[in-house]
């Protein structure tokens, strides 16, 4: 899990809704179902319309990547192309074929294969940079699903805000229910402002941040196979990609 996210979220919607109490107010002027739903469902309806089916799925599909840690270690990954690195330097590119179907990355597994096939190495690279840019394409579209969400929310959340004052309007000849009616009405806009700068546009980020890392992640394979393929000195191979490592992961 990532920790950091949960406790962000907690903090951040615990700050507003504990700023609400301490501030004298109660749970149900803030919770009212209506707003929820034209919020909530309006911005969930924007986005829809605004991304194909394929996108918005797969930023569903993303989204538990903002919840959990679960990318390969990337000094593990070194150590194991550099071991492939001293069998093929030994033994041959053909000597990695076991290996191949022992691999669980599935982009290292392709890599891996092409390299035994005795692809070019020139070719290798371009085969699987077209793989990583467009994979890395296409994630970031779906984070942008949420960063939208980030923009539509809030002025849905003031379309609710007043379509609740016209409901206000309507019973003006009723003063006892103004003041309440009001206060409905701008719980929409809490909702849609809240939901954009706690939720949407911060998972954004985070997916955003995530997706760069694996695609960091990703060209290391890329920089590794080659030097494997060219025959390098299994040193060299992980003296070079050690220099894909923040300097805290160098330490270790």
């Amino acid at each position: 899990m990532d920790i950091l996210t949960i406790i962000g979220l907690v903090l951040g919607f615990g700050a507003v809704i504990g700023g609400q109490v301490l501030e004298g107010g109660s749970m149900h002027s803030i919770t009212q179902f209506t707003a929820a739903v034209i919020v909530f469902g309006g911005t969930i309806g924007a986005v829809m319309v605004n991304y194909p089916l394929s996108t918005f799925v797969l930023a569903l599909k993303n989204a538990k990547l903002a919840l959990l840690n679960h990318r390969a270690d990337p000094r593990a990954v070194i150590k194991n192309i550099s071991e492939l690195a001293a069998i093929a330097r030994k033994d041959g590119l053909l000597a990695l074929e076991s290996k191949v179907k022992k691999t669980e990355d599935p982009f290292l597994k392709k890599g891996l294969q092409l390299v035994v096939d005795g692809t070019e190495p020139k070719l290798t690279r371009e085969i699987l940079e077209i793989e990583l840019a467009y994979t890395e394409e296409y994630h970031h579209a779906s984070a942008k699903v949420f960063e939208s969400a980030g923009g539509y929310a809030p002025t849905i959340g003031i379309l609710g805000a007043v379509l609740g004052l016209i409901h206000v309007m309507e019973n003006l000849a009723d003063p006892s229910k103004l003041g309440g009616g009001i206060a409905v009405a701008f719980v929409a806009t809490v909702y849609g402002v809240g939901s954009a700068n706690l939720l949407y546009l911060p998972l954004a980020g985070k997916l955003k941040l995530k997706m760069r890392e694996e695609a960091i992640m990703k060209e290391l394979i890329i920089e590794g196979l080659i030097s494997l393929s060219e025959g390098e000195n299994p040193r060299r191979v992980e003296e070079k990609l050690t220099g894909f490592l923040r300097e805290s992961q160098k330490k270790h």
